[in-house]
């Protein structure tokens, strides 16, 4: 199973900037080969189109930051799974901290949008993870297993068609990074409930999502359960994207 290496922009971005970061990492690609290694940009919401014009024909996979809860009707400002899938869409992150947190998404919530997103091919990449104070107290294990369950009571057998995140929520944005024992430990964890849940667990990818970088990559992604990165900042960075890309080639 290939790894995957998904760019997450967050809120950023610009039509010059964006062509400008996408040429960089499109010809860093094709210089690295990446037969063995899949790769995405989930970018705000207003440059889907702009992103699918300039990744057309690449090996380089379009992803959505979000995907509303809802198929249609009167919810101003929602961006629905149908209409994702119109513009090439390949990935959407669903349940990332920062929505949990700003936004009060639900564990329920978050099994909703994961179960949108499928129904019309999307691949919801499905983020879980604890905070600083549930870490401190041995939460960990709990709170990540229990954001889990949400998504596989809704979508059941289908949770093969997922991609998992883990993110550490103490870890992002923040500089700091959970070590590669720890980050294998809660992918473990995961694993398990995932082999229980459906016949085809072997399908299912779990990245990490705590600030993964360059210095940092080739470490996490040598453990034996951790199938890629969730990449913020870094992917903002061509040099530095490419080089976790690499990194993934390396030990794939």
């Amino acid at each position: 199973m290939n790894k995957l290496i998904a760019g997450n922009w967050k809120l950023n971005g610009s039509l010059a900037g964006n062509a400008a970061l996408v040429q960089a990492v499109l010809a860093g690609v094709g210089s690295v080969g990446g037969a063995s290694c899949d790769v995405a940009l989930c970018v705000p919401a207003p440059y889907l189109a702009q992103l699918q014009a300039l990744l057309a024909g690449s090996a380089v996979s379009l992803g959505a930051q979000d995907v509303s809860s809802h198929e249609s009707g009167a919810y101003t400002g929602e961006v629905s799974a149908s209409m994702l899938r119109e513009f090439g869409v390949r990935y959407a992150i669903v349940g990332h901290s920062e929505r949990r947190l700003y936004y009060g998404e639900t564990d329920e919530w978050v099994a909703q949008k994961a179960r949108l997103a499928l129904s019309v091919g999307i691949t919801p990449i499905v983020c879980v993870g604890e905070t600083l104070a549930q870490r401190e107290s041995g939460a960990t294990e709990d709170v990540v297993k229990r954001q889990m369950a949400a998504v596989i009571h809704t979508n059941g057998h289908c949770i093969s068609e997922i991609v998992v995140a883990y993110e550490p929520v103490w870890a992002i944005g923040t500089g700091k990074t959970a070590s590669p024992e720890q980050a294998q430990q809660v992918h473990a964890v995961l694993r398990t409930q995932i082999k229980a849940a459906t016949v085809q667990p072997g399908r299912v990818r779990i990245l990490y999502g705590g600030s993964m970088n360059a210095a940092n990559a080739a470490q996490l992604l040598m453990q034996p359960d951790i199938d890629g990165g969730l990449i913020g900042g870094a992917s903002l960075k061509p040099a530095e994207f490419l080089s976790i890309i690499s990194a993934a080639l390396a030990v794939a």
